[in-house]
């Protein structure tokens, strides 16, 4: 069992919750971490960066003089990438980065991610986070108690807009429903704040999206 402290919103640690590392896979798999970041990167890629070569210039294929007798170094046809308005040599072309991950692989590497954070201290949960408002200024405030200052992810149970129009003003702060997470999320941030409702759904879930 991990022993994970428990905060309030005015940065006093209240309780203890512990979690069974069983339910996060037991142990962390680095390499499917990666692979799920990797791959995450790679989705991103437009892959739409092209420029037409020989073939797809159109000009006349033929040979614009004699191959002897004139003076000048041999030319074969105008489309040639030597001359102003041929075609572009080892162009680029327009091409899919797309990676595959398997549902199981998705979910093991996001549980892996978790697990990290936890043994590395790095994994807080916070009780009782309500906004009657939008409000940068208090989550602000609960993010200086809790002495976290550098970038963090925010778990919540369901979605919010109060605490979403609230983190828009803070660079350093994503935050994401506890069953939108992914592993990129997770293990890109140095920091990860879950609330209660949402440290439950992280441990229990029996699906992902």
């Amino acid at each position: 069992m991990l022993d994970v402290p428990v905060y309030n919103t005015d940065g006093k640690q209240i309780d203890t919750l512990q979690v069974d590392e069983k339910l996060l896979g037991g142990s962390v798999n680095v390499d499917l971490v990666k692979q799920a970041v990797v791959t995450y990167h790679a989705n991103l890629r437009q892959g739409t960066a092209a420029n037409r070569n020989r073939a797809l210039i159109a000009r006349t294929t033929a040979k614009a003089f004699r191959q002897k007798g004139t003076g000048r170094a041999r030319r074969g046809d105008m489309k040639t990438n030597l001359l102003r308005g041929g075609g572009v040599a080892f162009n680029k072309a327009t091409r899919d980065f797309r990676k595959k991950l398997p549902k199981k692989m998705r979910r093991r590497a996001l549980q892996s991610a978790v697990l990290a954070k936890i043994l590395a201290s790095d994994l807080m949960v916070l009780d009782g986070l309500a906004m009657t408002e939008p409000r940068t200024r208090a989550l602000a405030g609960i993010l200086k108690n809790l002495q976290i200052h550098r970038s963090c992810l925010l778990a919540i149970a369901e979605r919010d807009s109060n605490i979403y129009l609230s983190s828009r003003n803070l660079p350093d702060l994503s935050v994401r429903v506890a069953g939108d997470l992914n592993a990129f999320d997770v293990a890109t941030r140095q920091k990860m704040l879950v609330t209660s409702e949402a440290m439950k759904a992280l441990t229990g879930r029996e699906s992902e999206q």
